[in-house]
């Protein structure tokens, strides 16, 4: 529900009922597969349900476009504390009848740019409110929202818009998330922020100010809630690099290894593939869990824990749990498109799916995990028929050039790329993860001649759960996942307690 005075004040941290983490987390997977409708079922039954943070200025304006079924995002939007401002996103975007019904291009959204102070801006925080506040309405079950430190124009207003509606966690990864907990602090009393923008081909930063005072016009709804913060990580020397500084300190980890789905960490060392072209990941790749309960802080493990013996194993590690995300992007509330969820689960329940971890495939620096399915991109005449476009780009680049100021990503068309001083080596085999993850959860842009933005899907390696929490290869709920991982609590109920962080 959006703050009210009765709120505790921003530097208490939000609570879930008790001063106890919940053992479970869902995990964010954007765009849009975790949206409000997962993460409300998981917080219902007590976990903690993530909301994916990526691109939802453009889910909002694409959901609006599309008629707004159901009227959700409307009725959130009527509980934003200046209603000016939620006014102009409906005159701009809402479409009673929806615009895929004649085939209609959906509407552009305006970029963020290091710079700030755009419209772009507005959107941004609406769009995360609106997905927080539907997540939360009806019930004071723990409610989080998952950010990429790599889409690092979108994190201040972002965030500020989840801590509006209320946001319990926030969890960020894909980086080096340092000046998070700070940020969360800051913005959870209305105070402006500075972000440090990394400009490449700069030796120093670009600041960017957002000021949620100024955004609002004075319009202060009362005193907010600062969320807890987590830090997505893959190994204990960065877990121990953030908390050894007050400034830097996290309220918990999540440990991702390489078997979870979307982006995961590079090897540690040169890069070596094996004869299927992926990654080779060896013993320094895999976390010290004694170093992580050393440090005194909660932690959860990710990648491959889809089971209650995971669930045990860890927690006898001194893990305070487990994050899981394919066994819910796969359960009747996840976002993907239900026909690409039936056939990842046909294909896995039949043992042909194959989920290929690809270096090459998103324009970060991070391998990606792509499931090989018919009519998605991941069909090689597929994405060469895709004329290849970047009218989103979230995963754009700041670069100083010869021109100034530019914009490049390395899935854009390539003459554009080099012509902003990228490599052409480097744009062979990306792809557009911002278009192709948005028709993933049906809401594809169309382009002239009637073409249409293929999907493309992204799930972990590991579906080895399907058999024991659908066991009919019926379809099954968020909650059905939960009560099937309970079962490794009661094994897991004697974990040693994790030593007291050094002060």
């Amino acid at each position: 529900m959006p703050a009210t005075a009765q709120q505790p004040l921003a530097d208490t941290p939000a609570r879930t009922g008790s001063d106890d983490h919940p053992w479970l987390i869902q995990g964010g997977m954007g765009v849009g597969v975790s949206g409000w409708r997962l993460a409300r079922a998981v917080a219902l039954t007590g976990q903690l349900g993530v909301v994916s943070g990526t691109a939802l200025d453009v889910v909002l304006a694409r959901v609006l476009q599309t008629g707004d079924p159901g009227g959700h995002a409307r009725r959130a939007l009527d509980a934003f504390p200046l209603p000016e401002l939620a006014q102009t996103v409906l005159d701009c975007y809402f479409r009673e009848e929806g615009d895929l019904a004649d085939g209609a291009p959906m509407r552009t959204t305006p970029r963020l740019r290091a710079t700030g102070g755009s419209q772009a801006e507005v959107l941004t925080v609406l769009g995360n409110f609106v997905e927080v506040w539907l997540a939360k309405e009806g019930h004071d079950g723990p409610v989080g929202i998952n950010y990429l430190e790599k889409i690092q124009l979108a994190t201040a207003p972002a965030m500020f818009g989840a801590i509006l509606a209320g946001a319990d966690y926030v969890c960020v990864g894909a980086g080096v998330p340092g000046h998070i907990p700070a940020l969360a602090t800051r913005l959870a009393r209305y105070e402006p922020v500075v972000s440090r923008i990394h400009v490449e081909g700069d030796e120093e930063p670009l600041d960017q100010l957002f000021d949620p005072q100024a955004l609002l016009a004075g319009h202060l709804p009362g005193p907010l809630r600062r969320p807890r913060v987590l830090a997505i990580v893959s190994l204990p020397v960065l877990a121990t690099y953030l908390a050894r500084d007050a400034a830097t300190r996290p309220d918990g980890f999540v440990i991702e290894t390489s078997s979870a789905g979307g982006h995961s960490a590079p090897p540690r060392g040169p890069m070596t593939l094996d004869a299927a072209g992926e990654p080779v990941y060896g013993p320094r790749d895999h976390p010290d869990l004694a170093k992580m309960a050393a440090l005194g802080l909660p932690f959860w493990l990710a990648g491959g824990q889809a089971s209650p013996r995971a669930l045990a194993a860890a927690r006898a590690q001194g893990a305070t749990g487990v994050q899981i995300g394919s066994a819910f992007a796969l359960c009747e509330e996840s976002g993907m498109a239900r026909h690409l969820r039936e056939e990842v689960l046909e294909r896995a329940r039949a043992g042909k799916l194959v989920v290929r971890n690809d270096p090459d495939a998103s324009p970060t620096a991070f391998p990606f995990k792509v499931a090989e399915l018919p009519g998605t991109v991941s069909e090689p005449e597929v994405a060469a028929a895709r004329r290849r476009v970047c009218d989103l780009g979230f995963l754009r680049t700041p670069v100083r050039g010869p021109r100034g100021l530019v914009y490049r990503c390395a899935a854009e068309p390539v003459a554009a790329y080099v012509r902003k001083g990228g490599e052409a080596a480097a744009a062979e085999g990306k792809q557009c993860l911002c278009n192709g993850l948005l028709a993933t959860i049906g809401l594809a842009q169309r382009r002239p001649g009637g073409r249409v933005e293929p999907p493309l899907v992204t799930i972990g390696k590991d579906l080895s759960f399907l058999p024991e929490v659908s066991p009919d290869a019926s379809p099954y709920t968020a909650a059905d996942v939960v009560a099937w991982l309970a079962g490794g609590l009661a094994a897991g109920a004697a974990r040693p307690v994790a030593q007291s962080r050094p002060a």
